[in-house]
């Protein structure tokens, strides 16, 4: 397809407003740091002296953090306005592309903020979540800038497991107690597999485009089919897990997720529609993970309490 039908299929599926504040924040992603950050505050809660004030510093910077990994993230867009808005003026054009430096700026400013929130929960809590944060600021710069460009590596899915899911819930759980814990990993898991799921939905969505600007994402490399057979395979997963947990022997409530299955219907027939139908995979998979990290939360409480 050349470059003209190119920009043609991309105005199709997109307008101006993804370069526009609200559209480079992609509000319904924020549920990620809000449900990862949540399930490590709840999961120490009963070990913290302040346990709301560290929760409200917690939940400030991860909000700030992943809102400023979301502004900085089409950075590297700039040089592809022309080609993907070949529709208009010159100066619409210049347009966008300053919009797309001022919200890098902005998201500079967030993860700044949120630096700033983790100095403070440093001296609240401990050393250790220096190391966590540090590991964390480099993954968010690293996500989708060069040279490491997780993205366009296609290690998207894999990173945000660790960065987003993984060390997010780690480092919340930390906060409140002052230590790691080995089953705060393990149920760390579910919402960090339905974080590699979300990315692949947003992959999914932007593959027949991506794929002829020649970006090197994990769907391109692989494959529309076989990442869509990824996707079932991490939504699956997400869903056996806390079965497993409930195995173990550490409650009927871990089962309580299993309800938040019927959010997991319509992500799962938009695999197989048309690429404007792909629009709303990613908005209707973070509802799924909005609806199972809740169900999670309540899950553990309901044990908490007894």
């Amino acid at each position: 397809m050349s470059r003209v039908h190119s920009a043609q299929a991309f105005h199709q599926l997109w307008s101006v407003s993804k370069y526009r504040f609200l559209g480079a924040l992609r509000p319904f992603s924020l549920v990620v740091a809000s449900m990862s950050s949540s399930l490590g505050l709840a999961l120490g809660w009963s070990a913290a002296s302040s346990p709301w004030l560290l929760a409200a510093l917690t939940l400030a910077a991860s909000l700030l953090l992943q809102a400023g990994v979301n502004l900085i993230n089409d950075y590297g867009d700039r040089e592809l306005v022309a080609e993907r808005y070949g529709h208009l003026t010159p100066e619409q054009q210049h347009k966008i592309s300053r919009s797309i430096a001022l919200n890098f700026n902005y998201g500079l400013v967030a993860i700044v903020l949120g630096v700033l929130l983790g100095l403070i929960l440093v001296f609240l809590s401990g050393p250790l979540l220096i190391w966590i944060g540090v590991i964390g600021v480099i993954g968010v710069f690293s996500y989708a800038q060069p040279p490491l460009d997780f993205k366009r590596r296609g290690l998207g899915a894999v990173a945000v497991f660790f960065l987003m899911g993984v060390l997010m819930v780690q480092g919340a759980y930390y906060v409140m107690a002052g230590t790691l814990s080995w089953q705060v990993l393990w149920l760390s898991l579910p919402i960090s597999t339905l974080v590699s799921l979300l990315l692949l939905a947003n992959e999914l969505r932007d593959y027949h485009l991506d794929q002829q600007e020649g970006q090197r994402t994990l769907a391109v490399r692989l494959g529309f089919t076989p990442v869509c057979y990824l996707y079932r395979f991490l939504m699956a997963l997400a869903f056996l897990l806390p079965l497993l947990f409930f195995l173990l022997g550490w409650g009927w409530p871990q089962l309580l997720p299993w309800l938040a299955l019927p959010l997991a219907l319509r992500p799962l027939q938009l695999l197989k529609a048309d690429a404007q139908a792909r629009l709303a995979l990613p908005p209707l998979t973070g509802r799924l993970m909005a609806g199972f990290g809740l169900l999670q939360l309540v899950g553990w409480l309901l044990i908490g309490g007894q």
